[in-house]
């Protein structure tokens, strides 16, 4: 974790989550708004861009506008759609993406609320926009002791066979897999066993 030079003083904050999937970036956005005692709005980036000129603009600056009226926790996930790297000019679309990247940096520099970028590649945001965080967040891949205690975590509450610990420090060290793979694996585990009425 990494505080981000900041430009000068605002009363809000930006933070980027980096991690691979699956590491717990969005989770982490909701345990922040949780603490906060916040609701956290999720921004779709996939309904936000559009192809047509100033209407991805229009639509950043409805959510801005949204986000300015209620008291939340803006999550942009995967923002490297729209926060990524400026490109060399050699095409009008080309103008135009690095027009929407001009105007998300000038909407950040004027955002008094909390927001909170993810990203599965760190490389790929802009580093412009990298001056403007005020704090970067690194998650990293979970190791096996990390993982041991993500399947422990995951299967908590449900009945267990005996030989459980064996097979759990088994999968961490065969499987390299994330909390999000660990959890859905641990999820469709319950329902096979529950399934066939066994633990």
């Amino acid at each position: 974790m990494a505080a981000a030079d900041r430009g000068r003083a605002r009363a809000g904050v930006v933070a980027l989550f980096a991690g691979e999937s699956g590491t717990g970036k969005t989770l982490g956005a909701e345990v922040v708004a949780g603490e906060l005692g916040l609701d956290l709005y999720v921004v779709d980036l996939s309904a936000v861009v559009d192809k047509y000129v100033g209407e991805t603009e229009k639509n950043l600056e409805r959510i801005f506008a949204e986000v300015d009226r209620t008291d939340c926790v803006l999550l942009f996930d995967e923002a490297d759609a729209v926060f990524g790297k400026r490109s060399e000019v050699k095409s009008s679309h080309d103008r135009y993406a690095n027009l929407e990247n001009a105007f998300l940096l000038q909407r950040l520099e004027a955002f008094d609320g909390i927001a909170v970028l993810t990203t599965n590649l760190r490389a790929n945001i802009d580093e412009a926009f990298t001056r403007r965080l005020d704090l970067v967040v690194d998650f990293p891949f979970p190791d096996p002791e990390q993982r041991v205690s993500l399947w422990r975590s995951c299967l908590a509450g449900t009945p267990k066979a005996a030989d459980v610990d064996e097979e759990i420090a088994r999968c961490a060290g065969e499987f390299e897999l994330a909390g999000g793979a660990i959890r859905s694996a641990a999820v469709t585990a319950g329902y096979l066993a529950a399934a066939r009425a066994r633990r």
